[in-house]
This record gives structure tokens, sequence and C-alpha cells, in this order.
């Protein structure tokens, strides 16, 4: 059988010739014209440097193409790429331009060590280990932060001369070359402490209202944590409670870079007026009084949790969510979050810490001879806690979790006196010690200054508020 080969088709001359020529314009279009991609990252870099230049290429890139070939293509192409690189340049930061060649600045990216860094300024492994082993404040550099600025400065042979970052506006590190290797330096700036006034209303909760106010969050735990004696945040805050407070303020070249402690305050809630002052004794201990003297520190806290919400209270006759029979509730569950810190309400000695039947994990604490909190269904313990270990109020003794007879992460809290169960939300709780009278004349040249201060700027504030 004999095989035969197929012919290709014939073309005229004039065709093929034509077909030669759509290639080759097809070919330079590819070559002149920058592609979609490229055309996209420059409008980027452009969005960033100029709005209007930017909005203009886009403009451009909506318009249909042109069948038309340019003028000079080639002489287009070199504008736009010359364009492009002096974007590229205009956008580089210029801590990556430095006028001195020796020095190099590095801001931390995700993802890098000390190692890596160092390697960029090319530094090796030998001046890591030896900037690192200089000190053990030197391990410090070790701990990087994303977005950290290290400054290095090199000599003439490429060796490092020193480098500095700086942590926060208070603090900052710096590493010097010596006759013995490297000194490492750690740099605190003092700020200037100045006070503050600040005033707020409540109209959904205390932390929109306080961060309205333009207290930070530590600040509103401070907060609470001064009048936590005597208002339960979980249970007694209304819509209309008031709020004001004189509290320290650090700054540093005119910048705030903190805050410092609360000197006195004033919450109403629910018509009632609470006042708080801080006071230092001769002795050196700082403690918030109410305006005229007395204690706001009580011998208890009126709640274990900071603002959790109440899901079952005291009662005699309860149905038990869990065993479904009517069951005395001897105690406040707080529903919470797992996990949410649970504090001593007291101070005291732990009389159990571990399992306790239906209660699950537990803490019992035994303040003095007359009174005796328990702590049920938590998810663990806090460090350090065990059974014959004391503890201080405000102490974290555990967390809040679901173990034992529950149905949900709550912490179930109960209050004893002298071994008989009582409401803890309506228990009058026992007063601290006052003043001393030896210093209630010292506290109250303190005091009334505060109190004034408040009267004044509230009142400036109205004022200004409520123009005639």
């Amino acid at each position: 059988m004999t095989s035969t080969t197929k012919a290709p088709p014939l073309y005229p001359k004039s065709h093929i010739l034509a077909a030669s020529g759509v290639a080759a314009l097809l070919s330079l279009t590819l070559l002149v014209f920058p592609t979609r991609e490229v055309e996209a990252k420059k409008t980027f870099i452009d969005l960033e440097l100029d709005n209007g230049s930017a909005y203009s290429e886009l403009q451009d890139e909506a318009q249909p193409a042109s069948l038309e070939m340019p003028e000079s293509p080639f002489t287009n192409s070199v504008a736009a790429d010359t364009q492009a690189d002096d974007d590229l340049k205009a956008a580089q930061p210029e801590e990556s331009l430095p006028a001195d060649p020796l020095q190099h600045i590095i801001s931390v990216q995700n993802g890098d060590t000390l190692s890596t860094v160092f390697a960029k300024v090319g530094l090796g492994a030998t001046t890591l280990h030896a900037a690192l082993n200089s000190s053990k404040e030197a391990k410090q550099l070790s701990r990087l932060k994303v977005g950290q600025v290290l400054e290095f400065k090199l000599s003439a042979d490429g060796q490092l001369e020193s480098l500095h970052s700086t942590l926060s506006d208070l603090e900052s590190i710096a590493l010097a070359k010596s006759e013995k290797g490297f000194t490492f330096k750690r740099e605190l700036v003092k700020p200037e402490v100045q006070t503050t006034y600040s005033h707020g209303v409540i109209n959904s909760s205390l932390f929109l209202s306080a961060k309205r106010a333009g207290l930070s969050h530590n600040l509103t735990m401070d907060l609470a944590n001064v009048f936590g004696y005597d208002i339960d945040f979980a249970m007694d805050i209304r819509e209309g409670d008031e709020f004001e407070l004189i509290y320290e303020k650090k700054v540093v070249n005119g910048k705030q870079v903190g805050t410092g402690n609360i000197l006195s305050a004033r919450f109403t809630n629910r018509g009632k007026t609470y006042t708080a002052v801080r006071y230092t004794n001769k002795q050196g201990n700082s403690s918030y009084y109410s305006a005229t003297g007395e204690s706001m520190r009580k011998a208890f806290i009126r709640t274990p949790v900071d603002f959790a919400r109440i899901s079952s209270r005291f009662s005699t006759g309860r149905r038990h969510p869990v065993l479904n029979k009517i069951r005395a509730h001897k105690g406040v569950d707080y529903a919470a979050p797992r996990g949410t810190p649970i504090k001593a309400a007291g101070d005291g000695r732990i009389t159990l810490a571990g399992r306790h039947g239906g209660y699950g994990n537990a803490v019992i604490i035994q303040h003095g001879q007359r009174y005796r909190t328990l702590y049920a269904h938590m998810n663990g313990f806090a460090k350090g806690i065990r059974s014959g270990s004391n503890v201080k109020q405000g102490q974290i003794i555990g967390y809040i979790g679901t173990t034992g007879l529950s149905t949900g992460p709550h912490l179930h809290y109960e209050f004893q006196v002298n071994g008989v169960h009582v409401d803890p939300l309506s228990q009058k709780l026992p007063m601290a010690d006052p003043i001393a009278s030896s210093e209630k004349a010292r506290f109250m040249q303190l005091s009334k200054p505060l109190m004034a201060q408040m009267d004044k700027e509230k009142s400036t504030m109205l004022a200004l508020n409520n123009p005639r």
C-alpha cells in the first residue's frame, strides 16, 4: 500500500504578504505598549502620589482602544517608562534613600527576625552574636515588632558602629561600638504630667460613653474599680447616669503618650452621687476616699466579674435548669464569655480550689471568722491558686467556664455570713477604715480644691454647650 502526503493549500502571494504585515504590526504593538497589568500597577502608584493624574489615567483607560498607531511609538514608550521610574522613585520611603550611604534605616516587616534585618544591611552572624551577647539587656534587641524602625550606622569598611530603635514615645534602645565590643543602653523619656478634666453621660454603656468622653479602656476600668464597691456595673447602670473626673495625662513634646492616676471623680448613679479622691498618706500608701474622708474601699467588692450580665438571681424557689426541679438558688449567676477573669471579692484564705460536685471547678475563700465566698463552674484556676494559699481583694483566682451542672459559661457566686447564705446584691458590705484623724486636715486640703475644680470645669462646659 502506498502512502500519499497531502500538499498544503496554495495562497496567492498577495495574501501571504498581507498576513506577514499584520503579524509584524501585532508584534510591534505588544513590544511597545504596556500590558493591562503594568497599567494597573502604574495607576496604583499614581493613586498614592496624585489623585488627579490617577483619575486621568483611569479615564483614558476606560476609553475604547484606538486602531491607529501613534506617530512615534518608540518615543512614547520611553517617556512612559521614564515616568514610571520617576513614580517608583517618588513612592519609595525616604528611609530607603539615606543621605549618608553608611546609614541604613530598616522597617521591620512581617516574618523578619534580627538575623534577617542584619543581613539586609550586610551584617553577618558574627556581628549579630557579638551584639546580642554584649549584655543581658542587649537581648531585648531580638524582640522585634512589625513596623519597628531600626537605624544602623556602619563604618567605612562595613562594620557596625551603632544601632538605635525607638520602641515608644517614652522608650528607645541603642547599641554602640566600644573598645570591648558593644555597649547597650536603654533610654527612658520622663513625660510631663498634666491634669485634665473629662465628663460623660451614659446613654448606652459606660465604655461607649467613656470613649466619647476621651477616656482610654484602661482609664475606664480604673474608674469602674474606684466606684466598684458602691456601684454594681453589671446591674445598676442606667441611661442618664453621669460621671466626671480629673486625671493625670502624660505628655512628651506636646503629644499625649499615656495617662496616669485618677485624682478625683464623681459618679451619679440612679440619682445618687458618689465622690472619690485619691490620697497618699504619710507612709506612702495610696487609696481612694469620699470627698469627706470616708474610705471608698470596703471589705468586699460588689461583683467578682467586671461588666458581666446577671443571668440568675438569689432565690429560694428557682427551677434548676439542669435538674428541672424547684431548688433554692443560693447565689448569683454572672454570664460572661468563657475565659473571663474572676476576682476574689475580698482578702482571705482559700479553703478549697478544685472539683466540688455539681459546682464543677470551684474556689471557696474564708474571709476572717464571719464571711465566706464561693466561685463555681470555673474553666480553670489562675496561677498560684490552691487550697491553703492567701489571696488579696481583686486578685484573679480563675476564669469563667461551664464545668459541673451548668448549661453555659457563667460564674455562680455565693456569699455566706456566719454560715448562712445571703444575697450578695443586697447585703450591706462592711466598710474599711476612714482617713486617720491625724491626716484628716491634710486630706481636706487636697479634697476641697479638687471638688471645686470639677465644679468649675463642669460649669464652664455647660456654659459652652448652652450659649444664651
